[in-house]
């Protein structure tokens, strides 16, 4: 078979039923194979940037890679982001790439760029592929480093001389993920320091999400009373309602959290990077505390804390040998303390007083089914989303650990794409919005049922914060122009409704919920409540 053949063949060995991409001549061999595959589903996207944010969002509700295609280095270039994205938030991805021809190699050939060189370092594997018989061999091990330890984006460079050829092709059998446990004596020294703790602390990260251990999670907690705190951006890893949460360690972190990571004095990080976010640059596990660090990449362990303790394991594994332990601790009055310092800050109840944005969440809070998912884009409009929306349910929340903005709507479609079942609903500010807004006619065209609501301010609200911190009233490049987003939406066939209440948000809600197809809702919001805890005067004030 021919090389192309060759990619599609692992693709259906590996499960694969989609794919994301923008279409490209130098890979047209592996669209035309594609082409008479009916077991796999092509979603072709505006821009590779919002294809690789598609792909994104499918790997984070699937659990499976995220599958994209692109054009040599144009088209490369453009889908960097996502998988940037993809690296930060330990999301499984292979992207195949077209390449020039191997003749052409070194010349500056048209759209050249050295592929495995230039996303060396934003991927766990970069390779180009030169000889066609080899084709199963690389693609499956791509897949392979993809999904297995901490997963991750993979780099498949394509010279277009490789697809078409014709060679005997030779398949091993799919990925069996492994899940390494820790050992006895691990074991037996965890039981050791909590033992001799007084207010133990588990800090809970992606790596939980990616076991599928959050049950394994829940039951550990609930057998002893230790109190859990979501790592950045991974709130739905344990239910926000629970009498043992503490709430999430993210951007703008109430002190009452933070209290709590500086009273524990022995941490268990359990699937979790230890990211600048989450340890608030650095500095929130200080050298007095006791850290066990569980993780599943050896990489990981040391990489921003020497450990007293790192085990390499996967989450859920030793999360089922961590419940056999025996500790004489009770540790239940510091975690009903630390969950009411939580409850104190994270209250939903609204007035018509409060700013729009906490009416929009407690509206969502009301409405929304308990398994609807959301997606968020980078800004200052998350905040409130943060800080308030429950998550109750596992799987229902998914967001950019590395920030980038125009994540939002893209990996809401991916998402709907992987969990067709689910209410999903995008937050977004109008700056990120407009980044990839180009996907809503793909939501359109492939009819994508997602509900993208735009905070509109008409600026760059979170670089605005920033500039009234450190240059207050000099501002520069951060007002934006008008943009109405519902008759936007209109214009690709997306439903679309522009709203300034609460009142008005909730009938819109109401419509978008029953509406078939993609809907927009444009939330007016005014500039001065620029974040949760400040208007811009106070910040000038400061």
């Amino acid at each position: 078979m021919t090389g192309a053949q060759a990619i599609v063949e692992c693709m259906k060995l590996e499960g694969i039923t989609r794919a994301f991409c923008v279409p490209g001549e130098s890979y047209l061999p592996l669209l035309d194979a594609l082409h008479d595959e009916d077991s796999i589903q092509v979603v072709a996207a505006r821009h590779e940037g919002g294809a690789a944010f598609i792909a994104e969002g499918y790997a984070k509700a699937t659990l499976a890679p995220g599958v994209v295609m692109a054009t040599r280095g144009v088209g490369a270039a453009n889908l960097s982001i996502g998988v940037h994205t993809a690296y930060q938030d330990s999301t499984p991805m292979v992207v195949f790439l077209g390449q020039v021809h191997s003749k052409f190699r070194g010349r500056e050939g048209f759209q050249e760029i050295d592929l495995d060189q230039f996303f060396g370092h934003i991927t766990k594997w970069a390779v180009e592929v030169n000889d066609t018989e080899r084709m199963p061999e690389i693609v499956q091990r791509a897949f392979r480093i993809a999904k297995t330890g901490r997963p991750g984006p993979v780099i498949v460079s394509l010279p277009e001389n490789v697809l078409p050829a014709e060679e005997e092709m030779s398949f091993g059998p799919p990925t069996i993920m492994p899940k390494p446990a820790p050992s006895n004596e691990e074991i037996e020294r965890v039981e050791t320091m909590l033992n001799g703790a007084r207010n133990p602390l588990i800090i809970a990260g992606g790596g939980v999400k990616s076991a599928e251990a959050e049950d394994e999670l829940r039951g550990f907690a609930e057998k002893f009373s230790i109190p859990v705190i979501a790592a950045f951006r991974r709130h739905d890893v344990f239910p926000n309602n629970h009498a043992l949460y503490g709430g999430h360690l993210g951007l703008g972190t109430s002190k009452e959290v933070l209290q709590t990571v500086k009273d524990a004095d022995v941490i268990l990080a359990i699937g979790t990077r230890l990211s600048e976010v989450t340890t608030q640059d650095y500095k929130v596990i200080t050298a007095d505390k006791k850290l066990i660090h569980i993780d599943i990449d050896y990489a990981s362990l040391g990489k921003v804390y020497a450990p007293e303790l790192g085990i390499l394991a996967d989450s859920g594994e030793a999360l089922k040998k961590l419940r056999d332990i025996t500790c004489s601790g009770s540790w239940g009055n510091w975690a009903r303390e630390r969950n009411e310092a939580y409850k104190q800050i994270s209250q939903l109840s609204t007035t018509n007083e409060d700013v729009i944005n906490k009416q929009i969440i407690a509206l969502l809070e009301k409405r929304l089914p308990k398994d609807a998912v959301l997606t968020n884009d980078a800004g200052n409009f998350a905040g409130w989303l943060h800080s308030f929306y429950p998550f109750i349910k596992s799987k229902t929340y998914v967001g950019p650990t590395s920030g980038a903005m125009g994540y939002g709507m893209p990996a809401a479609l991916g998402v709907k794409l992987g969990s067709p079942g689910k209410t999903v609903v995008s937050l977004s500010g109008d700056g990120g919005f407009m980044m990839t807004a180009n996907e809503l006619e793909t939501a359109v065209r492939y009819r994508i049922p997602v509900i993208s609501l735009v905070f509109n301010n008409n600026m760059y609200g979170t670089i605005r914060m920033h500039q009234e911190i450190h240059y207050p009233k000099k501002v520069m490049a951060t007002n934006l122009g008008d943009v109405s987003f519902s008759k936007l939406a209109e214009s690709v066939g997306a439903n679309g409704y522009t709203v300034s209440t609460a009142q008005e948000f909730e009938r819109a809600l109401d419509k978008a919920l029953h509406n078939q197809g993609p809907t927009v809702i444009e939330i007016i919001t005014g500039q001065e409540n620029i974040s949760v805890s400040s208007t811009i005067q106070q910040l000038r004030d400061r």
